[in-house]
């Protein structure tokens, strides 16, 4: 993700925003550019062209634009959506708003790595709770399912305690769950099983099984050094997908990071300081440029954490086997035939 700034009076932007702060400019972001613009008059002061509001718009749950003669009701991010939750019912709407920003925000991440994600293929299913069936959040053949409760943050942090967890978010919940699509479209149809398998392990193995196993074991630190997570060591599957998640949590805050200047040092010189400049396009690095920036920035991340007093923002260790891993998926998301945004 970056930063924006306003075409009438460059205040600083950022993505969810729908207004400027400063001049009162109504504004929208433009998925064929990539960019938040200002209106005026319903004309996009980046490209002086008419643009329409997605529908989502009327429940504040969307500031993505069409062009004013498209036939679509939707944009190319809500038109991904199967089922929303049931808005006569007013506690859903904030929960499905904060849903509806973490899937723009993946979609905006998957837009800029030119991965395909077809609509017809790519569906996502916002679930409430019901008095039969309390809603999972999980992947089946490209159709994602987001349990509306995981919008709730009391909710979520109550189940990450509950299942051991250093981390759970709501965007880290797309991103790993749009992973297990990934290896569809990336490994399994471009027949790259082998190499995966290599890295990953055989997925062929019985997946409930599996997971029955994992969570079945108490708690323990055996996984550490060849999965980025407890939930990765579960599963051929789930490694990848905790992986593939990772990735984009990594160009995504290293495209911010470089929005902002930051610098920080990839290496520790002789005099034990820390110092690197992330001025480059994560989007379209080298893996070993985004490893060696992401290190030091989780480290500079984590220490401003610990001085507000609150958890480290990044509680994982990049070890050599989830470096390797992490290249097999630079190099599948990066050798493959560039499309355009849907």
């Amino acid at each position: 993700m970056r930063l924006f700034a306003c075409q009438k009076c460059s205040n600083l932007l950022h993505f969810e925003n729908t207004s400027c702060e400063k001049c009162g400019s109504a504004l929208g972001y433009l998925p064929p550019q990539r960019m938040l613009s200002a209106f005026a008059d319903g004309v996009a002061l980046l490209d002086r062209q008419r643009w329409k509001p997605c529908a989502n718009a009327a429940w504040q749950a969307c500031n993505w634009m069409l062009r004013e003669d498209e036939e679509q009701e939707y944009c190319p991010a809500c038109r991904h959506n199967a089922v929303v939750p049931d808005l006569t019912i007013a506690a859903n709407l904030p929960l499905w708003q904060n849903l509806e920003v973490a899937k723009h925000r993946l979609l905006y991440t998957l837009d800029r790595l030119d991965l395909p994600h077809d609509p017809e293929e790519l569906r996502f299913s916002f679930l409430a709770d019901t008095a039969a069936q309390n809603a999972m959040t999980g992947h089946d053949n490209g159709q994602i399912t987001v349990a509306l409760a995981e919008a709730d943050d009391a909710e979520r942090e109550k189940r990450r305690s509950a299942m051991h967890e250093p981390f759970r978010t709501l965007l880290g919940h797309f991103r790993h769950e749009v992973g297990h699509y990934y290896f569809l479209v990336l490994v399994e149809r471009a027949g790259r099983q082998d190499a995966f398998r290599a890295l990953f392990g055989d997925e062929r193995a019985d997946y409930a099984e599996a997971l029955k196993a994992h969570y079945a074991k108490p708690p323990s630190d055996d996984w550490r050094g060849q999965y980025i997570s407890a939930y990765a060591a579960a599963h051929p599957h789930e490694d990848w997908a905790e992986c593939f998640a990772h990735y984009l949590h990594m160009v995504d805050s290293l495209e911010m990071a470089a929005s902002f200047g930051m610098s920080i040092r990839p290496r520790l010189d002789r005099e034990g300081v820390l110092e690197a400049e992330v001025d480059f396009d994560p989007y379209r690095a080298s893996i070993e440029d985004i490893l060696l920036a992401w290190t030091p920035l989780t480290v500079a991340m984590n220490a401003m954490n610990r001085s507000m007093g609150t958890p480290d923002l990044y509680p994982f260790v990049l070890s050599e086997a989830v470096g390797r891993k992490l290249g097999f998926i630079h190099e599948l998301v990066h050798h493959r035939p560039r499309t355009r945004p849907n």
